[in-house]
């Protein structure tokens, strides 16, 4: 009697770990001088940590803008994304309000 053996176990496919969930940011563009970049400015409001009172915090962020779209003084929206050059690591998402 021949006996049969197993084929041996293929190794099991891990499945690709997920991809974490990107920032995004609303700001307005400050400068659009660059080609193919824009500076957007955010606001936060967050409260002073030793009185409680509701600041702004404004913070400037460069992103990539392929088809140079938004123009100073519009609402867009940023995302997060993969080192661009120096300064860039945002790229623009939509242009909101004109």
């Amino acid at each position: 009697m021949a006996e049969q053996q197993s084929p041996s176990p293929t190794p099991t496919q891990t499945a690709p770990t997920p991809r974490a969930v990107r920032k995004t940011r609303t700001g307005e563009v400050v400068s659009s001088r660059m080609n193919k970049t824009i500076v957007v400015r955010t606001v936060t409001r967050v409260p002073h940590p030793k009185f409680g009172k509701i600041v702004k915090q404004m913070k400037k962020f460069y992103a990539h803008d392929e088809q140079n779209q938004a123009k100073p003084g519009d609402t867009v929206r940023i995302m997060e994304t993969r080192p661009l050059s120096k300064l860039k690591r945002w790229r623009l998402v939509e242009v909101i309000q004109k």
